[in-house]
């Protein structure tokens, strides 16, 4: 929602029916609640005045963000970790082109942030507020920090912030230390939950919701499990139209999935019962629908329990708990495509900064991630991937996201244009819907578009891009597609004409173009654009050297109009005069 105070909503010729208009002082104490966002833009002073009445605690305070008028600066001013302003001046700050401005311990020294960083990764935080105090003023102090963890991805001790943190030899011998606990047991210290648990419920029919929830509550407590780190349920497909178990489902805002009685009947388990056999078809539900669920290598935590009605309930409910090895928390989790553009971080776009800010994972082919290097932070993990592996790279950024990790997948130039979006987006789309994390693409500078802008107009009419790679596509698609360019008149941009392996395909595709065109056709040859190494030569198609074409060159060819002027490249638009 937006907000302006009287005073700057009258500089406005016309109020949007979604403004809210009042004083400041209104505004804030109106929308101050535990979770909430307030981005104020202002001067830190008035703003430190503004919200002084109001402050509580850590575990209750909003995040407030403050800006100046011209958005440059970015300043988290409260509630910089349980909160996540920090995180939101980051990802604004990047969408803005401006700065983040953060004073904080962790930020300041290159640590992890222990209260804030699991949600990246897609676990819920659970302690008390006074352990986690004292855990961040320990860590502040150089004490020793000592991580139980067992269950989640373990990728996060890869970060340099990790190591920064957890490194003993920089810590104080004379300070005890602390523990953090990550796994799915319950406990008063300071926890992150990765949502590894399935429970698996049996219950009879029209069973009461309370039983349900009972029975939940104290299976886990008998075994000292958090419910902050249920990742599912999962029962028998005779009860999908369980009223109960759908609604606890929704409550708890997890997924419920549900398997054939043939599928349970041949789960092997430790406490089968004929009696349910010859209800149901399988002598196991609670228990074979856990284990089904926690899938590969999953183990049972709780062996069933029935839990019986109390005075006004009916029913009977069965429960029993498996741990998954993989967590499975794909509504938290994030898929961000990545186009880094051509090179040089300045044709990175915010829209793809803000992303890359907002993701805790960063895989790519390792050239383009060394390309990034500068502006990843210490929090984050970077994971190289080899150039022709571009399927096992999207299914492992997809099985990650899928965890509940925030994820960027990253390609040069655009994603979508001889990219990974496709790729990712077909493997994204073969998941069951409710095991999709949130996808998008966030476009990039591509190379013909830079190499446009150097030569000056070659793309001022129609024109195309053709891969000249014959890994994917062969090459008689290839050399028809060139040839119906060619019978279009279009510019064309060629990328991909040449490998080390592939060093013959450029040479017959400019034997094909000179028979549709001229000898004095423009030709240019765009190498390593926005980098160091950048040249760019223009020829004619009677004379351009092949020799000179490599894998990291983009090669455009005029139409039948363009022409060469002064080394400029240009290819009329085609106006008609006046």
């Amino acid at each position: 929602m937006l907000a302006l105070t009287p005073g700057a909503a009258s500089q406005l010729d016309c109020l949007s029916e979604d403004l809210l208009v009042g004083s400041a002082s209104e505004i804030l104490l109106t929308h101050w609640r535990p979770g909430g966002s307030l981005i104020v833009v202002g001067a830190i002073g008035a703003v430190t005045r503004l919200i002084a009445p109001l402050l509580g605690s850590k575990e209750d305070d909003p995040a407030v963000v403050v800006l100046d008028a011209s958005g440059l600066n970015v300043v988290p001013v409260l509630g910089g970790h349980k909160a996540g302003a920090e995180q939101l001046a980051l990802q604004l700050a990047e969408e803005l082109g401006g700065n983040a401005v953060l004073t904080g311990d962790s930020s300041s020294q290159g640590l992890l942030p222990l209260d804030s960083f699991g949600e990246a990764w897609g676990w819920q935080r659970m302690g008390a507020s006074s352990s986690w105090h004292e855990l961040m003023l320990h860590q502040a102090r150089g004490g020793c920090l000592q991580v139980v963890q067992s269950s989640g991805s373990k990728l996060w001790f890869t970060s340099k912030a990790a190591i920064n943190s957890l490194d003993v030899n920089k810590r104080d011998e004379l300070c005890s230390p602390k523990n953090f606990l990550i796994g799915p047991y319950a406990s008063k210290e300071c926890c992150w939950h990765p949502s590894t648990l399935w429970v698996g419920i049996g219950c009879e029919r029209n069973s009461s919701q309370s039983l349900l929830e009972r029975a939940l509550e104290n299976a886990l407590a008998e075994v000292g499990l958090a419910s902050e780190a249920i990742a599912g349920f999962a029962s028998i497909e005779l009860k999908s139209d369980e009223p109960a178990l759908l609604a606890l489902s929704k409550k708890k805002s997890r997924p419920i999935r549900f398997f054939k009685a043939e599928m349970l009947a041949q789960v092997s388990v430790p406490n089968p019962s004929e009696a349910v056999k010859a209800a149901v078809g399988s002598s196991s539900v609670a228990e074979a629908a856990a284990i089904l669920a926690a899938e590969k290598d999953g183990m049972l935590l709780k062996e069933k329990q029935v839990y019986l009605p109390l005075p006004g309930e009916q029913g009977a409910v069965t429960i029993a708990i498996s741990q998954a090895k993989v967590p499975f928390a794909p509504k938290l989790g994030e898929l961000h495509l990545i186009g880094s553009g051509p090179g040089d971080l300045a044709y990175l776009t915010n829209d793809a900064r803000f992303a890359l800010s907002r993701s805790a994972v960063w895989i790519g082919y390792e050239r383009y991630l060394d390309l990034l290097e500068p502006i990843r932070r210490c929090d984050q993990v970077r994971i190289d991937g080899q150039l022709t592996y571009e399927h096992d790279r999207c299914r492992q950024a997809l099985e990650l996201a899928r965890e509940g990790i925030r994820v960027a997948l990253i390609s040069s130039g655009d994603s979508g244009i001889y990219g990974m979006a496709g790729l990712a987006l077909e493997l994204w789309l073969e998941e069951p819907e409710i095991e999709r994390p949130s996808f998008s693409i966030h476009p990039g500078i591509t190379a013909v578009q830079l190499a446009a802008s150097r030569l000056g107009g070659p793309l001022m009419n129609d024109f195309c891009t053709l891969s000249l790679s014959d890994k994917l596509t062969p090459w008689r698609v290839i050399k028809e597609r060139l040839k119906g360019a060619l019978i279009g008149n279009f510019v064309i941009a060629i990328y991909n004409p040449k490998s080390n392996d592939r060093d013959w395909q450029l040479q017959s595709a400019l034997n094909i173009i000179r028979e549709y065109r001229a000898e004095n056709t423009p030709v240019a040859f765009a190498r390593q654009l926005a980098r160091s190494e950048e040249k760019i030569d223009v020829y004619t198609l009677a004379n351009c050297p092949v020799d000179k074409v490599d894998m990291l060159t983009t090669v455009l060819i005029g139409n039948t109009q363009s022409f060469l002027k002064h080394d400029y490249f240009v290819t009329p638009r085609g106006y008609l005069s006046p």
